[in-house]
């Protein structure tokens, strides 16, 4: 479904994808993991299409990236941002319908608001919470909500930028249960970066180590502890000495 082939990003003097490759089958939930700096983020950016990289290939179920038409394009995917991202100047309904009740999958106001309090309801949020603004939800909420909106539209492709960052383990707990169930149900291509390996193991089929711009190992989540790359080993166990701590 997703598709990088020996792509290469600079930004001036700075190499941040020094190679990259990665395939990602339809339908698999695959986990990116990887120190701060490595090009994670940047890698999301690249497959959607809003940073173009210097060389390579990046293909969405056989369609260039770079190519045809975008607001078709990216209406194929969904998106639950670090920090929640949430328009703090509408109430949380309109959060999550925001993107039904724009461009070409526009809906009228009462079924856009009938299916935002539909996908609450399916992260857990009851719907008296449709109203309120996301300064009167806590942090474990506001996450709920970045979820609901993602899935708003029934998308393929699921994106999840460090999923449980700011969350205390329990909540964390609860969102990694959520995206898990979710992207089994519909069915979706899951892309996620995280570091937060409780994360990788609830959400994971596959995983990918990314490391000075490349994918040092890829691989069956359930293979990440018996792995033999020192890269990975120092990632997974939060070891203080390795290589990853030699480079730097």
């Amino acid at each position: 479904m997703i598709r990088l082939d020996n792509v290469h990003k600079a930004f001036g003097s700075k190499r941040v994808l020094q190679g990259l490759t990665l395939d990602v089958a339809r339908g698999e939930s695959c986990v990116i993991i990887g120190g701060s700096g490595t090009g994670k983020s940047v890698c999301l950016k690249c497959v959607l299409g809003l940073v173009t990289p210097d060389s390579g290939s990046i293909t969405v179920d056989g369609q260039d990236v770079q190519s045809g038409d975008r607001d078709a394009f990216l209406a194929r995917f969904g998106m639950l941002f670090q920090g929640g991202a949430l328009f703090d100047s509408l109430p949380v309904w309109q959060n999550v319908a925001f993107r039904l009740q724009r461009g070409p999958q526009k809906r009228p106001k009462a079924q856009a608001r009938e299916i935002a309090i539909e996908k609450l309801r399916r992260v857990g949020l009851k719907p008296d919470v449709a109203d309120l603004f996301p300064s009167e939800l806590s942090g474990g909420m506001q996450k709920r909500v970045g979820l609901a909106r993602a899935i708003a539209a029934e998308p393929e492709i699921i994106f999840f930028d460090e999923p449980t960052t700011g969350l205390d383990p329990i909540m964390s707990g609860v969102i990694n249960d959520l995206i898990r169930e979710i992207v089994t149900e519909m069915g979706a291509t899951a892309l996620t970066i995280t570091h937060d390996m409780r994360s990788v193991r609830a959400i994971a089929d596959k995983v990918a180590m990314l490391h000075e711009g490349v994918i040092r190992w890829h691989g069956p989540v359930a293979q990440i502890d018996t792995a033999d790359d020192p890269y990975l080993r120092q990632f997974v166990n939060g070891d203080a000495e390795g290589p990853i701590a030699a480079v730097r």
